[in-house]
């Protein structure tokens, strides 16, 4: 009978010892981050906000036919000037429209027209860059909440040590859990904005140079009758 006993508990103790820790969801998981968790959701809905209506406008602004300027290059030098200012003004893109506005100016000198598209290249670009800051704020202030919470964290582990007396694994893992979690969180979000800030610039940079090409194109077509 005492052999029984002392091998059911032998047992029972050995798959206690086997037995697989329990699983923790990752909402769970954020949830022991605190308060500070909360910020930092609002900071990443944010982020991908921005990211997505800056990557949809930058893609339309982008966009243009292959052929534009070779049919603004045929109008103007049969003289049908008309026919290209009508194509540039009702094409939706910032190329078309700073072409709009040297073909307005034709007849004025050629450091004027470059003056005036140059103007419009430069309230394009803004209209590009608008909120893009956003991002670049993000990504320095997301890290800034994760440490925020790493003192948080701190304070209720020494807290928590100093109400029990006690320095043992459950006085401590409040305050771990919150260290780690926001600490975390802060650096990820704050990573996906950096990241995405700079993918978005790359992208404005592209447009930028198709506007250069394009303003250089449209200044040697009002000089090639002349040469």
């Amino acid at each position: 009978m005492f052999y029984l006993l002392q091998s059911d508990t032998l047992q029972k103790a050995v798959t206690a010892v086997v037995a697989p820790p329990e699983k923790i969801s990752m909402w769970s998981l954020l949830e022991k981050g605190g308060w500070i968790m909360y910020p930092l959701y609002m900071l990443l809905i944010a982020a991908i906000f921005v990211f997505v209506e800056r990557l949809l406008a930058i893609r339309r602004a982008s966009r243009i036919e292959p052929n534009f300027m070779s049919i603004i290059r045929d109008n103007i030098m049969t003289g049908n000037v008309s026919a290209a200012r009508s194509l540039a003004k009702n094409t939706n893109n910032p190329v078309a429209r700073m072409i709009d506005k040297g073909i307005q100016r034709i007849g004025k000198p050629i450091d004027a027209i470059e003056k005036s598209m140059e103007n419009v290249g430069k309230l394009e670009m803004y209209s590009m860059e608008r909120n893009l800051s956003i991002l670049s704020l993000i990504a320095g202030i997301a890290p800034m909440f994760g440490f925020l919470g790493t003192i948080v964290g701190m304070v209720q582990l020494f807290y928590g040590i100093a109400s029990t007396g006690e320095y043992t694994l459950n006085t401590i893992a409040g305050g771990i859990y919150t260290k780690m979690i926001t600490s975390a969180t802060g650096l990820i979000i704050g990573l996906i904005a950096y990241v995405g800030h700079n993918f978005l610039s790359t992208q404005i940079d592209k447009t930028a140079n198709r506007m250069e090409a394009a303003s250089a194109e449209f200044i040697d077509i009002l000089q090639e009758p002349t040469r």
